[in-house]
């Protein structure tokens, strides 16, 4: 999946895949990439239009959508 850089104090690049509702994120504290299931275009518009991509995703997106780890 493609990710775009972003400016975030906790993240790298984000990417999303709205045709199979996948949102990927790379995390800068360690480079990991993490994908969350089932995440609707809406919720991304919401995500990425937010004052804090940091604060989003810790308060409305962590424990709730199912992640998966990419190797």
């Amino acid at each position: 999946m493609r990710r775009r850089a972003v400016q975030s104090s906790a993240l790298q690049s984000i990417g999303y895949d709205a045709e199979k509702h996948i949102l990927e994120l790379e995390f800068k504290e360690d480079g990991s990439v993490w994908q969350y299931f089932k995440f609707k275009p809406a919720a991304y518009k919401k995500f990425v239009n937010s004052a804090s991509l940091g604060n989003f995703f810790v308060t409305r997106i962590k424990g709730k959508y199912p992640e998966e780890k990419v190797q």
